[in-house]
């Protein structure tokens, strides 16, 4: 049995977490910056801790946590979000004399949140990737001119960014149908880090997780995603497993092969009509991993035991079995997602949206068995009825503002 801290525990991917490794038999520490979280009131964690937010604050969280790991004798950390990540990068040496830290190598996690440094990187191996443009500010948007079909995306190159206060700015995708939109979009990003413009890519969004050690690979899972918050494209709010895609798994398996990737990662593309497309590459737990773990892929005990006991002999093939046609929803997205169609609050008309007859089936499909939650589990309540009051808090605010 180890001691293993797991962050972020108000997120239904750190409460799926939690939930694997006590089953295993593990010590787990449920560790949040918000009071109430679900991960804190489940039957499977053995303490509950808080830390300052990384959001406000990143220098402390970092020195939180780290007295946290030496004072409770922590064996391996499983850091949960980029704010986090962060927070703790700048320290990882100290750490690593604590304790085994769950995060892939520095320079291939440095590069793996870099848009452009992940575009390029798949380029130079053959993979299809949206056209893109780098520009540093909003002046420099003229020289796009005449060579953009709009409508474009606009991306931070990072999305997560370290600010001169000790925060942590959150830099997030948006959309432009011409040039002073444009200009606008990038204008947003100019004090953080250049905006990235690509071509949109229309298609259905798959997600290809794997398990890496030093590059080989101990375990696949793919699922696309149903619903997203906002609408226009993000956080999956209902998601399937789905067979593995030969060409999606190999090109996944290439990319994180060249950065000798240990650890979890999932590979994002968007599938069209005319095949496939790289989007990103997530280097963390994601957000979408409850319904990994549903449909029999574990990936919380098989990162673990990576870690604390070493990856399968060479040439034990990848574990690649799970159930297909699986699914869960994030309830407090799906909420939202359904409020934001029956609003019918548009900012880019120039983008397919939902019919409020959709919004409807899907209020009523939450009464369904056959789906999962992430956090709701009759076999662990408390979590849920914790979710469930955080959304009733939070709804107002959040449906106001989402897209």
């Amino acid at each position: 049995m180890a001691r293993i801290l797991v962050t972020d525990s108000h997120l239904g991917s750190a409460v799926a977490v939690i939930r694997s490794l006590a089953r295993r038999g593990h010590h787990v520490i449920a560790a949040s910056a918000e009071p109430q979280s679900p991960g804190s009131y489940s039957r499977h964690a053995a303490e509950m801790l808080r830390y300052p937010s990384p959001s406000d604050a990143a220098a402390a969280t970092g020195a939180a946590l780290l007295e946290i790991v030496r004072d409770r004798g922590v064996d391996l950390l499983i850091p949960v979000t980029d704010d986090v990540i962060l927070a703790i990068r700048e320290a990882r040496d100290r750490f690593a004399e604590q304790c085994i830290v769950a995060l892939a190598p520095d320079p291939a996690f440095t590069l793996a949140r870099d848009k452009v440094a992940t575009l390029e990187l798949a380029a130079s191996l053959g993979i299809p990737t949206p056209r893109t443009a780098v520009i540093a500010d909003a002046a420099a948007a003229c020289d796009l001119e005449g060579t953009l079909r709009w409508p474009v995306v606009v991306k931070p190159q990072v999305s997560r960014v370290a600010t001169h206060d000790g925060s942590i700015a959150t830099l997030r995708v948006a959309y432009a149908d011409d040039m002073e939109d444009l200009r606008r979009r990038i204008a947003a990003f100019e004090r953080f880090c250049p905006a990235v413009v690509q071509e949109y890519c229309a298609g259905v969004a798959i997600g290809v997780e794997l398990l890496m050690h030093e590059g080989r690979p101990l375990a696949a899972f793919e699922h696309r995603r149903l619903r997203e918050v906002p609408i226009t494209g993000g956080a999956s709010s209902l998601r399937e497993s789905v067979p593995l895609d030969a060409d999606l798994l190999r090109q996944s398996v290439r990319l994180l092969e060249s950065l000798e990737w240990t650890g979890v990662a999932m590979v994002e593309f968007k599938v069209g009509s005319d095949g496939p497309r790289l989007m990103e590459i997530n280097g963390r737990i994601w957000g979408s991993l409850p319904l990994a773990v549903r449909a029999g892929m574990d990936f919380p005990v098989r990162l673990a035991e990576m870690y604390l006991t070493g990856p399968p002999p060479a040439g034990t093939p990848p574990a690649t079995s799970y159930e297909v046609g699986v699914r869960s929803r994030n309830l407090e997205l799906d909420v939202l997602w359904v409020a934001s169609v029956l609003r019918r609050k548009r900012r880019y008309p120039f983008l397919p949206s939902p019919r409020r007859r959709e919004a409807l089936l899907a209020g009523v499909g939450w009464l369904s068995p056959a789906d999962g939650y992430d956090i709701l589990a009759l076999r662990d309540p408390w979590p849920g009825l914790a979710e469930l009051a955080r959304i009733a808090k939070k709804l107002p605010r959040k449906v106001s503002n989402v897209e």
